[in-house]
């Protein structure tokens, strides 16, 4: 699943493809953002871990992955 968010004073927003699921990322979001843990923390694909502070968050979008075209065709 596709992961943006934002963060406050960045100039560009964090794109991640994850793993986890929309319940699990929102779960997660939601604590950082009540004040349960300090730190949002999220893992991609690739098994790298993505760390951004629950004070700076500006926002983050859930969507689904998308799906890559690869050729030549008439649309």
């Amino acid at each position: 699943m596709e992961v943006k968010i934002g963060v406050l004073h960045a100039p560009r927003e964090i794109v991640l493809e994850s793993g986890q699921s929309a319940e699990e990322v929102e779960r997660l979001v939601s604590d950082a953002l009540a004040g349960k843990s300090q730190l949002l923390s999220l893992e991609d694909e690739r098994g790298r871990k993505i760390l951004v502070p629950a004070d700076r968050l500006a926002y983050v979008e859930l969507g689904e992955p998308a799906v890559r075209k690869v050729g030549f065709s008439a649309l």
